[in-house]
């Protein structure tokens, strides 16, 4: 069964919360190295690119708001920029 647009951005939000929850420091890394949390913030921000651009389902020509999914996107790359 294929999935809905909205199917595909609610399995995205995980990345968004994992994206701010680094940014904000509230996100368990553990013994991660910045190298290790930089690597993971940007899987999770190529997830959210990819899933952006979906064509099957449409989410890329979808109307549904994905403010948050590109806000995620921005702030990864902020923080990777940053903490590099």
């Amino acid at each position: 069964m294929a999935q809905t647009v909205t199917e595909c951005l609610t399995a995205a939000t995980d990345s968004v919360t994992l994206i701010n929850e680094v940014n904000g420091g509230t996100h368990n890394v553990g013994t991660m190295t910045q190298t290790e949390i930089n690597e993971m913030v940007q899987r999770n921000v190529d997830h959210l690119e990819t899933i952006l651009a979906y064509t099957d389902p449409d989410v890329a020509g979808s109307a549904d708001d994905k403010t948050s999914y590109t806000t995620a996107i921005t702030t990864g790359k902020q923080y990777i920029t940053d903490n590099s």
